[in-house]
């Protein structure tokens, strides 16, 4: 009888699949949206006025982070943009100055700004370009909504209201250094709880994964899996169309 392979062990979940995210430094979304009245904020247009505290670096996140103190007592914790220092003022809401880190609508944004932390739907927090060196475009804007181009060089459609942030965010050049040697990498995956270093199927045992065995590697034969087949047999080829050179 085999053994649950790593796959299912990782669905089911336990202390070695899951992320130690009480290391981290914390959430990373975009304040919740309200309306900020002149009274609340001293500010006409619904302006709210922040400034950067501190930049803290964050196990759990690739860019380093900026913890922001708003003017109503809201504190909050975002990706750095590119050139922004502890002391430097930020903003958000309705009409804000558009400086590095500030929050704004699409509506609001010019259009060929860099924009980072965009929401995908209005008040969700922010999801595309979070990571260090990503930014968003904004193209043009029209009756169905802003149209942006993502990293990926995928144009998408949102909705007016979504938030986003102003920039660049810091941290492009996380790439280029080398891990050089297994030790760097091995603690840069413990501090998410990664498995490292990872074993090839076909050098395990039978016991541990269908593609394991010391008859052959099978490197020749391709054989893809029903997509109805069980967790400890769904490995390789799930439902492939076909299989070999087109």
């Amino acid at each position: 009888m085999g053994k649950n392979i790593i796959p299912q062990a990782r669905g089911k979940g336990g202390p070695r699949y899951t992320a130690p995210s009480f290391n981290y430094a914390g959430d990373t979304s975009l304040r919740p949206t309200q309306q900020l009245t002149q009274h609340q904020t001293g500010q006409i247009g619904g302006q709210i006025n922040g400034q950067i505290m501190d930049l803290v670096h964050s196990a759990g996140h690739s860019a380093p982070l900026m913890k922001v103190q708003y003017s109503d007592g809201v504190s909050s914790l975002l990706p750095a943009p590119e050139g922004v220092k502890v002391g430097d003022k930020v903003f958000a809401g309705e009409g804000a100055e558009q400086t590095p880190g500030s929050i704004l609508s699409l509506k609001e944004i010019p259009e060929g700004s860099q924009v980072y932390n965009v929401e995908l739907r209005p008040g969700d927090g922010g999801v595309f370009c979070k990571t260090s060196g990503t930014t968003a475009k904004i193209l043009s804007k029209t009756a169905e909504g802003v149209m942006i181009l993502l990293p990926s060089k995928k144009t998408k459609i949102l909705h007016e209201n979504c938030r986003a942030c102003i920039g660049i965010i810091a941290g492009s050049g996380r790439k280029e250094k080398p891990f050089a040697k297994a030790g760097n990498m091995y603690f840069a995956k413990k501090a998410r709880n990664k498995l490292y270093p990872r074993s090839s199927a076909c050098k395990m045992n039978a016991v541990d994964h269908p593609f394991g065995n010391k008859r052959s590697a099978r490197k020749a034969k391709q054989r893809p899996v029903s997509r109805h087949a069980p967790p400890g047999r769904k490995v390789g080829k799930l439902a492939a169309r076909r299989t070999g050179r087109k």
